[in-house]
């Protein structure tokens, strides 16, 4: 293996593209071939058609055990005789048992199904490409293909032929027989797993009592796929059997019918490769539906559940499968579903993703639809008229737009009474709403109004002197001032009051649907100068500060700070706390209550 070069290292693209590029240039063969003990050549026989009627059983036999004989087919120089010589031996026991009677005896059968499991039944490797994308990637084929494929071609005749007793093969096509069969669905190569849809089918005609195993087994296949390995090749293929299956289902289906319907084929859908069998799949549904019609109700149920919320891919190919049930759907099964069904119908014409939005509108394109449409206007109408009517403008395609008119049209067409009073009520809906807007910006353009004028006052004092603003630091709190004349100052701290003159301290607890009543009544607190709001959340109570910076007549300043009370000569200084400090701040307001006048009775 070559050496990985810089600029490989920086560009991982570069090493990507290299490797797919080789896998495309190598085809991997899938088979694991049992390595033979010693080289064996073989010699053609005779001709089947030239041999007498008596030889021609006993020459079939050994032609049968001539391809036995398995080839490596990965070295194409190697046993070049031999593999033509079995080729056209496999050739010719296709024409013999395609073209003759009586071929069929009961000694044949161990030997016609012991070559055909020698050459079809192998285990098969992991990918090449653990990154392997079905939509994008090439397949891995099989490299053996031109001797598998006759061998194929020669079950398919076996199973076919007039002669085909299911009686005696039933000994040897078995329940081990189907079980390997439906393994070899996983193969990489579409060629065999279209040649295993049909051999699968025969089968399951032909052998009644391996019917329900098949079924069984089916099923075991898809939980596993769904719930833990999210790989499995052959979904499409065994999902196409299974449409043919439903289709001849007796009525009344039974409980393990229905349960196969709801507990696989409907979580089936959420798989990351759905679109590979997504057309498959929405066909069984629709047989299931088309069996039973109560089956409707709980299929959209289980659609809406799984509805994609990212993909719009597969979105749009869940609209798809909604339009495919409601083409089938009884009008008696319809009004149990309309409303979550329009519901998520709204959403998709409002998505943002112009082809969803584009797939929900051509639901009114359906001639049946519309008419269930309009049997159910006053419950549809409802439902799609705001979603409508905004996204005729507001959309940013204008394809969907046109489109959404049209149906708006229509839907007007139907009912122009309710039309035109969602119309109205549509209208006052959003004048409403502009209103609240309207007030709702105003409030907060007063309350940024009000900050602004509190943080321009509380700068500078009348008399020049700085005032103390809020903090978070409790420390800073503690701070005392003296005015220049040297008279005594009011000075209050948090938690105390002081009465100077015959005044009374006044504490004040509010919630903030009063404080915004009395903005937006433009009132004014009396004997307050400056006032700041903050952390203010409409419907709660929160953490309101006012403050006052005011001046005695004296000239003694009265400087105040968070959660401070107190009164010099005829000023009032309001505070206002959070309902869950009340208590501690109450403590401490009595607390410092007593300790300050006790102090004023010492000084006099």
């Amino acid at each position: 293996m070559s050496a990985i070069t810089a600029s490989e290292k920086v560009d991982g693209f570069t090493r990507k593209s290299m490797r797919k590029a080789q896998k495309q240039r190598k085809s991997q063969g899938s088979s694991q071939y049992r390595s033979q003990s010693s080289v064996v050549e073989l010699s053609p026989l005779p001709q089947l058609k030239d041999a007498s009627s008596a030889e021609q059983q006993e020459l079939f036999t050994q032609k049968l055990q001539q391809c036995c004989t398995i080839f490596d087919f990965l070295d194409s120089l190697v046993d070049l005789k031999s593999k033509e010589v079995k080729r056209a031996t496999l050739n010719e026991l296709v024409v013999y048992v395609s073209t003759n009677r009586g071929v069929l005896v009961e000694a044949a059968y161990p030997q016609i199904v012991k070559m055909i499991c020698t050459n079809i039944f192998r285990a098969l490797p992991p990918s090449e490409n653990p990154d392997f994308d079905p939509e994008e990637d090439e397949p891995t084929l099989e490299v053996s293909w031109p001797h598998i494929q006759l061998v194929y071609e020669f079950l398919l005749r076996f199973l076919e032929n007039p002669d085909f007793q299911p009686s005696i093969a039933k000994r040897f096509i078995d329940q081990k027989f189907v079980l390997q069969l439906l393994e070899l669905f996983d193969s990489e190569d579409p060629r065999e797993r279209d040649v295993l849809k049909t051999i699968l089918h025969r089968i399951y005609g032909k052998f009644l009592g391996l019917r329900a195993f098949i079924r069984k087994q089916i099923n075991n296949i898809f939980l596993r796929f769904i719930y833990e390995t999210e790989h499995f090749n052959g979904v499409s293929e065994l999902l196409e059997i299974l449409g043919s299956i439903i289709n001849g289902f007796a009525l009344p289906l039974k409980a393990e019918h229905k349960q196969f319907l709801m507990k696989v084929l409907i979580p089936l859908h959420t798989a990351k490769g759905l679109v590979l069998f997504h057309a498959q799949l929405a066909y069984c549904v629709v047989q299931f539906l088309e069996k039973d019609p109560t089956l409707t109700a709980p299929v959209i149920q289980g659609l809406l559940k799984f509805w994609p919320k990212t993909c719009s891919q597969k979105e749009v190919m869940f609209l798809g499968e909604i339009e495919e049930i409601l083409d089938v759907i009884e009008p008696s099964q319809f009004r149990k579903i309309q409303e979550p069904l329009f519901k998520q119908i709204s959403k998709c014409v409002a998505n943002p993703h112009f082809q969803v939005s584009e797939r929900a509108l051509y639901f009114w394109n359906n001639e049946y639809i519309v008419s269930l449409i309009e049997e159910h206007i006053e419950n549809v109408l409802p439902i799609m008229f705001d979603c409508l009517f905004t996204i005729s403008k507001e959309h940013w395609n204008p394809t969907i737009v046109a489109l959404i008119y049209n149906v708006m049209k229509a839907m007007m067409e139907m009912n122009l009474n309710l039309f035109d009073e969602l119309a109205t009520s549509y209208k006052e809906d959003k004048m409403r709403e502009q209103q609240k807007a309207q007030e709702r910006d105003e409030l907060w353009r007063k309350l940024e109004e009000l900050r602004l004028s509190h943080a321009a006052s509380v700068q500078i004092n009348s008399h020049g002197i700085p005032s103390f603003q809020n903090s978070n630091n409790n420390n800073n709190n503690n701070n005392s001032h003296l005015d220049s004349s040297g008279d005594d100052d009011a000075v209050t701290h948090k938690g105390e009051k002081t009465c100077d003159d015959s005044e009374v301290i006044v504490g004040v607890l509010c919630t903030k649907e009063d404080l915004l009543q009395d903005i937006r009544n433009d009132s004014v607190l009396e004997n307050i100068e400056c006032m700041s709001c903050e952390n203010i959340v409409v419907g709660e109570v929160s953490d309101i500060i006012l403050d006052a910076c005011v001046m005695d007549g004296d000239g003694d300043d009265a400087v105040t700070h968070k959660g401070d009370k107190m009164c010099d000569d005829s000023e009032v200084n309001i505070g206002v706390l959070r309902t869950e400090d009340v208590d501690h701040y109450d403590d401490d307001l009595y607390g410092s209550t007593n300790t300050a006048s006790q102090n004023v009775n010492d000084e006099n």
